[in-house]
């Protein structure tokens, strides 16, 4: 699979253009986007480049969305874990403030 990012798509029309990561500009179809998948300009998306009748082109277009609980590759620790630490600290912070003021 080759990864890039769409440059043009026009959903009326039913075509546009991925810039391939690879440094090549890829045609694809509409029909060749994974069933249910929206696409705008701009989005990440994984597809199987082939040679066309007029060039490259993009086949089995899928979106590539980002998981939430991505790994902390220092931490070894979620996104989310790392997030509910810092709310606990803040909420220590908080609290031994509070006691200074009194």
């Amino acid at each position: 699979m080759t990864e890039g990012t769409v440059k043009f798509f026009n959903a009326e029309k039913q075509f546009g253009f991925i810039n391939g990561d690879d440094g090549k500009s890829y045609y694809f179809h509409a029909t060749q986007v994974e069933q249910g998948t929206r696409l705008t300009d701009g989005d990440k998306v994984s597809f199987t480049g082939v040679q066309g009748d007029r060039g490259p082109k993009a086949e089995k277009v899928g979106k590539i969305t980002k998981d939430k609980k991505a790994v902390s590759e220092d931490e070894g620790e979620t996104e989310s874990d790392a997030s509910a630490e810092d709310s606990e600290a803040e909420e220590e912070s908080d609290e031994e403030n509070k006691e200074d003021d009194v």
